[in-house]
């Protein structure tokens, strides 16, 4: 089992995520950042196109369009889906800095069925 927020998880992330329908328009450079973590900060980043995970690395991305900033302790909350990402923006719990359009164009693409169900392939494979 890959652990949480490894290469190797981000890795495997991207292959499950392949399951998920095109949707034409979710495109958008994110970069999260995880404060707090058992190693200290984690940084990552995605690449969506189309609703497709195209690139998801360790690191930085120069070019993110959204930075979205958490503690270790909710990202895994919202993982396991015991924590709403809206809620968690709602309640300054998730950070946002960028282009809040892009953002916006992935809401529908994350509160969708497809999308849950394959966070929770993810998260069942997951060492936490």
């Amino acid at each position: 089992m890959p652990k949480y927020l490894s290469q190797d998880w981000l890795d495997r992330q991207r292959e499950i995520a392949q399951e998920f329908a095109e949707r034409p328009g979710a495109t958008a450079r994110l970069q999260y950042v995880v404060t707090g973590g058992p190693g200290g900060e984690i940084r990552y980043h995605w690449t969506v196109e189309n609703g497709k995970i195209r690139e998801d690395r360790l690191g930085e991305d120069p070019d993110a369009e959204v930075i979205m900033t958490l503690t270790y302790d909710d990202s895994v909350k919202m993982q396991r889906g015991e924590l709403d990402e809206t809620a968690a923006f709602m309640q300054g719990r998730l950070k946002v800095k960028g282009n809040m359009g892009k953002l916006m164009s992935l809401m529908p693409l994350t509160q969708s069925a497809d999308y849950k169900a394959i966070k929770a392939k993810i998260t069942e494979i997951t060492e936490w």
